[in-house]
């Protein structure tokens, strides 16, 4: 006699339900935007002035982007806190955001950083060499000490303490953990006052007035 063949278990949906969906229709397909030319590959590169949000929109009343820029479509690759100042590159293009956001690209990032006190070479080298923070040690960074640049009064100034002179630093990192140059400066001894970011990869604040931006090609 021939084998007995299975029987094959069916579901019926009973009045009022739907029947279980199949694998393939719980996939979704991913939908894949087209690679921008370049000519519409959009570039912003914004001096943010100090207390405006790396955003644009806000439920406090808060400055935001949206004050200041009126370009469409265009997002922040990176992130520059509340509190520091500088240049903030925007774009369209996701390519480009990965290129200067993703750890592993190494992206230079330089600031100009007002701290307390005057480091000596002691505390220069130890933020060269790089430091131990909570989130682990910092990569090796370019780091001197340099005239006060001429930039724009902050709003309000910082507040300084009598007398403790304060210094400026060129400092350049490859990566961007949370406050890092702030937490880096505060290991060595000498607290963050002022921070300007000056530059991120090849792009540069140069002819760029705070609160103001201009649009570039992409580098």
């Amino acid at each position: 006699m021939p084998a007995p063949r299975p029987k094959t278990r069916t579901h019926t949906a009973k009045p009022g339900h739907a029947k279980r969906p199949t694998s393939k229709r719980l996939g979704s397909k991913r939908t894949i935007k087209p690679r921008l030319s370049p000519d519409q590959v959009k570039v912003v590169l914004f001096n943010k002035p100090f207390d405006v949000l790396c955003q644009f929109t806000d439920d406090q009343n808060r400055q935001t982007l949206a004050d200041f820029i009126d370009i469409k479509e265009v997002y922040a690759a990176g992130r520059l806190d509340r509190d520091s100042e500088g240049l903030l590159l925007l774009t369209n293009c996701g390519r480009l955001q990965h290129k200067l956001t993703e750890p592993g690209k190494k992206t230079d990032k330089t600031y100009w950083v007002q701290v307390e006190g005057e480091p000596d070479e002691t505390a220069l080298q130890a933020l060269r060499d790089g430091v131990t923070l909570k989130d682990g040690p910092t990569r090796p960074a370019k780091v001197s000490l340099i005239c006060a640049p001429t930039v724009w009064p902050r709003n309000p100034p910082i507040r300084e303490r009598k007398n403790i002179p304060t210094s400026w630093l060129e400092i350049t990192i490859s990566e961007g953990r949370n406050r890092q140059v702030r937490r880096m400066t505060a290991h060595v001894g000498h607290p963050t006052l002022r921070l300007i970011r000056y530059r991120i990869g090849p792009y540069t604040l140069d002819g760029i007035e705070n609160g103001h931006s201009k649009v570039v090609k992409a580098s």
